[in-house]
């Protein structure tokens, strides 16, 4: 087994991370544990919990990377601010690909959330913000006349459904809608959403 001095602190922290994704890969939130971890990267569990507070905290920090790439793959596939339809039609799209390239981690966001007094850390609350931000804008740009803070409100009921939707992509339960596919699902819902929003194309 590896010794403590072999790796600095940083490097311990980012093989756990690394471990723990691979891991979460392999058989999701089942499979992880701080002992398998630990002897995945060569260390104790003792050492493990010198660089993370608990296993919640591991958790969260893989959850926050997951975040991060997520947010990654809803930039990249923005090429150019469009607006409106298109984009959050763009949005969705990525969304739904990320949740079945990505499952097991996609999954642990919704499966397993820590925090110690019922209020995530603001580190995790900014990344959220920050997968959500693209949507806002798009909403912006689309109802210039709306308040920012409604169209924050309103960027986070629209992914809700979104997610609904993506739920049941990845369930297989897209019967239940009546066979339609997922794009059909989605391009309802944002139709039905702008012009409640009063937005008419």
């Amino acid at each position: 087994m590896a010794r403590r001095s072999d790796h600095s602190r940083d490097e311990i922290h980012q093989l756990a991370l690394a471990a723990a994704e691979a891991l979460i890969d392999e058989g999701g939130l089942q499979a992880l544990s701080a002992r398998k971890v630990a002897s995945r990267i060569g260390y104790t569990v003792g050492t493990l919990y010198m660089v993370f507070k608990n296993l919640d905290d591991l958790i969260l920090q893989v959850n926050g990377r997951t975040l991060d790439l997520l947010h990654q793959r809803l930039q990249g596939r923005l090429s150019e601010r469009i607006g409106g339809k298109d984009e959050l039609m763009q949005l969705a799209a990525a969304y739904i690909e990320f949740a079945q390239t990505e499952t097991p981690r996609w999954g642990m966001l919704f499966e397993y959330i820590v925090d110690d007094d019922g209020e995530l850390p603001g580190w995790y609350q900014e990344k959220l913000g920050r997968v959500f931000g693209p949507v806002e804008q798009a909403l912006q740009a689309t109802l210039p006349a709306c308040a920012s803070d409604k169209v924050r409100q309103a960027s986070r009921v629209l992914w809700a459904s979104v997610h609904g939707i993506c739920m049941l992509k990845i369930r297989q339960r897209l019967n239940l809608a009546g066979g339609q596919t997922t794009r059909q699902m989605v391009e309802m819902l944002v139709d039905n959403f702008l012009v409640g929003m009063g937005c008419k194309e």
